[in-house]
């Protein structure tokens, strides 16, 4: 693989620590860097992605797709050659455990009303 055709990135994360940065092929999709950010996320975070599904990967202000080539994907005003790329993450936990989490509590609630007429 010829050493142009390889770019750096690193990856954000919302509490301003860093992934990275590793080396990839302008041939590598979104899905494989997000696979990546699943299997190398630091320890001991309060937000923890489970599946790929549940990150968003922002470059140059763009959500980016997971078909998408990371060649695709680069912002031709920034390509300074050994420049490294920083890749915001977002993560988004699933919308069912988000659900399950914010449970609506059903029991009855009493009523107390406290007022002063004078």
């Amino acid at each position: 693989m010829p050493e142009e055709d390889l770019i750096d990135i690193k990856f954000r994360l919302y509490d301003g620590s860093d992934i990275g940065p590793f080396r990839y092929s302008s041939a590598s999709t979104v899905d494989m860097l997000k696979q990546r950010i699943v299997s190398d996320w630091p320890k001991g975070k309060t937000v923890v992605p489970k599946v790929v599904s549940e990150i968003k990967l922002i470059s140059s202000g763009k959500i980016l797709e997971n078909s998408k080539t990371v060649g695709q994907c680069k912002a031709p005003f920034g390509d300074v050659p050994g420049r490294v790329i920083i890749m915001h993450v977002v993560v988004q936990p699933s919308l069912a455990k988000t659900k399950a989490e914010n449970k609506i509590d059903t029991s009855p609630k009493k009523g107390v009303c406290s007022c002063s007429i004078m």
